[in-house]
């Protein structure tokens, strides 16, 4: 059986003019998360990311070795592009910089999204899940043990969901509720495939580690 260690991207640059960069805080996640997965004795055998900056960056950040493969099934969803074409093309400023307000914005999107509505949006709910579809049978089709992916949050929810045979609905719940740099563990075979642990972040478990976890 292979182990499958799928890692969501450190902080990036929210609110930034380009938010596909990882923030000084997202660097140093990526660094501890990546001692601390050393320090347990795991060393991935390969390694993948989508085609993001921040997703790059998160795995040189962690250090290992390991010649890193590209596979964009492994993107985020646009989420920029989702919220402008809900909102006629351009979204209101506070949708893109407010915290609260994009968050809110966001899961109302997505359901709307799930349910075949925003048919402006550059890629379609269907499409998005072929592909990450396409990704895991990728990642999974190999002879090695130790598979370490960095990809990104709606994804692993996606994943997640997908895997649990759960309602659309639960994705975005769960999509929300992923922490940067957290570690999602699935153990695949040829024929089983299934949800080991999810959100974890070993990484922050002392009080002054606590301090540097984020969820966007």
């Amino acid at each position: 059986m292979a182990e499958i260690l799928v890692v969501r991207h450190g902080q990036a640059s929210f609110g930034a003019d380009n938010y596909d960069e990882l923030s000084d805080l997202g660097r140093k996640q990526g660094q501890l998360l990546g001692e601390t997965l050393r320090a347990m004795g795991w060393q991935p055998d390969r390694a993948i990311t989508g085609s993001l900056a921040r997703q790059k960056q998160t795995l040189e950040e962690m250090g290992f070795s390991v010649q890193a493969e590209e596979h964009s099934g492994w993107n985020e969803y646009d989420f920029h592009d989702l919220l402008h074409q809900r909102f006629g093309g351009q979204a209101p400023d506070d949708v893109i910089t407010d915290r609260k307000t994009h968050f809110r914005a966001l899961r109302d999107t997505l359901a709307e999204w799930q349910d075949g509505g925003i048919q402006s949006a550059r890629e379609t709910w269907a499409q998005f899940t072929a592909r990450v579809e396409a990704a895991r049978s990728h990642a999974a089709a190999c002879d090695a043990e130790r598979i370490l992916v960095v990809s990104s949050g709606g994804v692993i929810a996606r994943l997640v969901a997908a895997t649990l045979e759960v309602p659309d609905r639960q994705m975005i719940t769960l999509n929300l509720q992923v922490k940067n740099t957290s570690l999602t563990r699935f153990i695949s075979s040829k024929r089983r495939f299934f949800l080991h642990e999810f959100n974890s972040v070993p990484q922050f478990h002392d009080a002054a580690r606590a301090e540097l976890m984020s969820y966007s």
